[in-house]
């Protein structure tokens, strides 16, 4: 998934799933129908460098879509800093879209809404079968054993991208493999006005995905096996710690990115203020911005030690927007079309092309048009090294809270205030004792 502003929305989240948890559900009609079928409602995810770019990427192909069908799709781009929340209140008031994308680490939850279409065999049949799309993709639809809440639209993985020629003057031939190595090139990099490394501190959604790795690397999780939370062990501290460090003590990432929350990492990274950047699928944001394709490199996130892969090795969260359908639509069908006609071969390759994502459709994906340098990176870390955040019903208040703690810890890394084991663990506790009880 991409980016939420979660500050406020944490304890939103939190009421909202309890009222939607007591009510079974987000149809306030009971079910769908067909009794609209010239029409549809989609929401969309800012998946551009601005709402403006993704509705000259949308427009087209829906246009293409009425044509084909006969269905006039009227489109809204939301926000990552509204998408989550606007989606809860469609559930618990039955008045949402017909068609929706939604982060896929959220499907779980938004699944135990019980407002979503499950994507049973029946389902997948009427849009080519479930067999079309590639494993890791799937595994971040939904919780384990239940029918799919959603469709894989969009996959994507965390890389470091790297400025070629910030490197070559400070005399670094390749880029960092380790986070030592990058701890110690950030600080070669860094000097009159430049960093090393950018970040959006203020991002809860970002946090969450960075620490989430780190605990991987770190041997950690922040849930039981049987999905109780667990925010506080040794591994988790240290992962979280080891993330703010690199403001904190390493001083690579500049104190005011503490502050940035939307994408200003990606623009401080095109404009040369910072060498190097962790993102998800960034190529097209980067063009968009000025930077040309041949002004940075591509590398996989580090690992503590060794080479990315499974285990410890792991260097990126499953990344990715999937494609959901409300149950309570007045155009079931025509949603349904419209879910095969985006996750279709020829539309795949023209949407995942236009975000420089990866189609997580098989036959899509082995495309010649994604076999460039920089998707080999993506797809073997999709493939080899990046690990589903936890598929369970609480997982979006998990992302709010844990990202949240991490917003805080950053704050005080700007503001100068020591950033410690033991406070660092204090805000793992705070955040832990706002999930709900089990």
């Amino acid at each position: 998934m991409r980016r939420i502003r979660a500050a406020a929305a944490g304890a939103v989240t939190v009421s909202l799933l309890t009222a939607v948890t007591a009510c079974g559900g987000g149809s306030s009609t009971g079910g769908g129908s067909n009794d609209s079928p010239k029409t549809l409602t989609y929401w969309a995810s800012n998946q551009g460098a601005s709402i403006e770019v993704d509705k000259k990427v949308l427009q087209p192909e829906l246009d293409k879509f009425e044509k084909q069908s006969g269905i006039k799709v009227k489109v809204e781009v939301v926000p990552w800093s509204d998408l989550l929340n606007r989606i809860l209140t469609a559930t618990t008031s039955g008045q949402g879209p017909d068609v929706l994308n939604i982060g896929n680490t959220w499907s779980a939850s938004l699944q135990a809404t019980g407002a979503l279409l499950p994507w049973d065999a029946s389902n997948f049949a009427k849009i080519g079968g479930k067999d079309r799309f590639v494993d890791s993709a799937l595994g971040s639809t939904g919780a384990q054993g239940k029918d799919p809440a959603a469709v894989p639209l969009y996959s994507m993985a965390y890389a470091l991208y790297y400025n070629k020629k910030m490197f070559a003057d400070a005399g670094l031939a390749t880029p960092p493999a380790t986070w030592d190595e990058l701890v110690a090139d950030g600080k070669k990099l860094s000097g009159g006005g430049k960093w090393g490394l950018g970040a959006e501190g203020s991002n809860p959604s970002e946090n969450i995905h960075h620490v989430f790795v780190f605990a991987k690397q770190h041997g950690a999780d922040f849930f039981t096996a049987d999905g109780k939370p667990d925010f506080t062990s040794d591994g988790t501290v240290a992962a979280v710690k080891q993330y703010i460090d690199l403001m904190a003590k390493d001083k690579v990432i500049a104190p005011g990115n503490a502050e940035y929350a939307q994408n200003q990492s990606v623009s401080d990274f095109a404009k040369g203020k910072n060498a190097m950047l962790l993102w998800q699928s960034a190529s097209a944001n980067l063009k968009s911005q000025g930077m040309s394709d041949d002004a940075y490199g591509i590398a996989p996130v580090p690992v503590q030690s060794g080479t990315p892969g499974t285990g410890t090795h792991v260097n990126s969260m499953v990344a990715g927007i999937n494609l959901a359908v409300f149950k309570n639509s007045h155009n079931l069908d025509g949603a349904t079309k419209f879910v095969k006609f985006m996750t279709s071969d020829a539309e795949q390759k023209i949407l995942n092309t236009a975000y420089s994502s990866i189609p997580p459709v098989k036959t899509a994906q082995t495309d010649a048009t994604f076999n460039t340098p920089a998707n080999a990176v993506l797809k073997d870390t999709l493939a080899k090294s990046a690990a589903a955040l936890p598929q369970v019903a609480d997982e979006s208040q998990f992302e709010t809270t844990i990202g949240t703690a991490v917003k805080a810890l950053f704050a005080d890394a700007a503001a100068g205030r020591a950033v410690t084991t033991e406070s660092v663990k204090a805000e793992l506790e705070k955040a832990q004792q706002q999930m709900p009880a089990k």
